[in-house]
């Protein structure tokens, strides 16, 4: 018989059929909706439990008949004592065995006192649920850290390859990278290591500075580079300053055709369902043409921040060539100290080649056993001073070109100090010239219609957001662009400055009927030759 764990009034059903009652404290009866009877703590992995109050009589067989409902039973060990300890295959089954505590059993129709019982279920504390359960433990923990270790792995960036110690083989392979554009960052960085390990030598030097040079010959090919690039960048946003006008002007004439089906003569002739959807595509396009006009408004003023920034660079660069040219200066007196010290050194070392031939000549005349030997000695520093010597030639011719080019780079820096000196002697006479010319232009600024500084900018702004909308816009249209800007600016002081400038804005009347509307335009084109 299967006993249903799910609904406890069925469970309490079939154990009586078998003849078994749930007993409360008091021998009541126990309630199906009540909760389980209290237990102790569950073991950690616990699949055994404690069964006790079973009657004298009951054998193995009725206690399988019993618990097996839960259950796969695994095994049973009973005592003489009527209690026993049942192992079940998993941990849950546990649970369903425990709401069998405080049922009364009783084997077949008897009442005799060694045929009844009232069970008592508990969990149990059993080595080898303990060992599973710490063993599978153990086993989640090795498998969490083992996928965290391969989290971590494949998160960490790549270790860069190691760095071979210094030869003369890997410095020749190391040199042919250098002149190699592709593989350039891979040279100059084996070439770093280098360095920084000490590899740097009497010995080796020579070889360093080749290296050395290599690298600094990679300079001139990565700033034309990125000057192309930046011409690049430059091509690209002018392309992209071209398309954005050409969308913008192709949304003005999309708002246009909405505006005029807008007016009386063909607005009548539609449903009031396509006049609804004709009103939120206008809005719409207006919104996005909004949008797209902002936008090219704030490519424009980036171009006029950087002209501005062109000009203070202007001036950064006349002191720059001055400070170029005190450099230049001090660089040609160090060189001029160095050929001298190198000259001084020159001489020296002739002073020795002659002492030395002096000595050999003398080993020559006198009969030594150790002749030969000395002979040789003699020989190689010989030799060893002639290198040396010629080393220190080599240098101070060097030296003496790089002087040469250091005074043609100063006369260079001369004249480009004398050219900018006369920019700014004709800067200074222009500036003098304007401001000479400004006063007549303040007399006729008192007099203008415009009384301040903040109208002079609000008549700039409205004639540039009106230039870019030749078909005119509402007042409304036009503040609230202006309170993007500045929430404190009122309707009717822009429409009483605009109405001031007769020759900058004027107003139009466009529409029939209900769509009768007041437009304001920009006129200062014409205005211009009016005055």
């Amino acid at each position: 018989m299967t006993l249903p764990m799910s609904d406890p009034t069925a469970w309490a059903t079939a154990m009586n059929n078998l003849g078994m009652a749930p007993l409360g404290i008091a021998g009541q009866p126990i309630l199906p909706d009540l909760p389980p009877p209290a237990t102790r703590e569950r073991p950690p992995g616990c699949k055994t439990v404690f069964v006790g109050g079973l009657p004298e009589n009951g054998t193995e067989q009725i206690i399988v008949e019993v618990f097996e409902q839960c259950g796969e039973i695994i095994a049973i060990r009973k005592s003489k004592k009527n209690f026993c300890h049942i192992r079940f295959a998993e941990e849950y089954m546990v649970d369903k065995a425990l709401y069998l505590s405080g049922y009364r059993i009783r084997l077949g129709s008897s009442t005799d006192k060694k045929d009844t019982g009232r069970l008592h279920v508990d969990f149990a504390q059993a080595r080898d649920d303990l060992y599973e359960w710490e063993c599978k433990q153990r086993m989640l923990a090795r498998e969490e850290r083992h996928r965290r270790r391969m989290e971590e792995e494949r998160l960490r960036p790549p270790s860069p390859p190691p760095v071979v110690h210094y030869s003369d083989h890997e410095c020749s392979i190391v040199a042919e990278k250098l002149k190699d554009d592709s593989k350039f960052s891979e040279a100059v960085q084996t070439l770093l290591t280098w360095i920084e390990r000490g590899e740097v030598n009497r010995r080796s030097a020579n070889n360093f500075y080749s290296m050395i040079q290599s690298a600094n010959s990679h300079v001139r090919r990565l700033v034309n580079e990125k000057a192309a690039h930046e011409k690049d960048m430059e091509e690209a946003k002018e392309k992209f300053k071209q398309a954005l006008s050409g969308i913008l002007i192709q949304f003005e004439q999309i708002v246009a055709v909405y505006h005029s089906a807008s007016k009386q003569k063909a607005w009548d002739h539609f449903t009031k369902a396509q006049r609804k959807n004709i009103s939120v595509w206008c809005k719409q396009a207006e919104e996005i043409r909004n949008i797209h006009n902002d936008e090219l408004m704030g490519i424009r003023r980036e171009e006029e921040m950087e002209m501005s920034d062109d000009e203070i660079e202007e001036t950064t660069e006349t002191k720059e060539t001055e400070e170029s040219g005190k450099a230049l200066v001090s660089q040609a007196e160090a060189l001029k100290e160095e050929n001298d010290s190198l000259r001084w050194q020159l001489d020296a070392y002739r002073n020795e080649v002659e002492l030395l031939k002096q000595e050999q000549g003398k080993v020559h005349r006198e009969d030594d056993p150790n002749k030969e030997q000395q002979l040789k000695l003699l020989q190689q520093a010989l030799q060893g001073m002639q290198q040396h010597l010629l080393k220190v030639q080599e240098e101070y011719k060097r030296k003496e070109a790089e002087l040469e080019k250091l005074k043609d780079d100063k006369l260079q820096v001369e004249k480009m100090l004398e050219n900018l000196k006369e920019k700014e002697s004709c800067a200074s006479r222009l500036c003098a010239s304007s401001q000479e010319s400004d006063y007549p232009l303040e007399k006729t600024m008192n007099s203008s219609p415009i009384k301040s500084e903040r109208e002079a900018l609000l008549v700039g702004i409205i004639s540039t957001f009106l230039h870019v909308h030749p078909f005119g816009a509402s007042i409304e249209y036009i503040c609230s662009y202006l309170h993007r800007l500045d929430n404190q600016i009122c309707t009717s002081d822009v429409e009483g400055l605009m109405s001031r400038l007769q020759h900058t804005f004027k107003q139009e009347m466009t529409g029939v009927g209900a769509s009768l509307e007041k437009r304001w335009k920009f006129c200062g084109f014409e205005g211009l030759k009016l005055t």
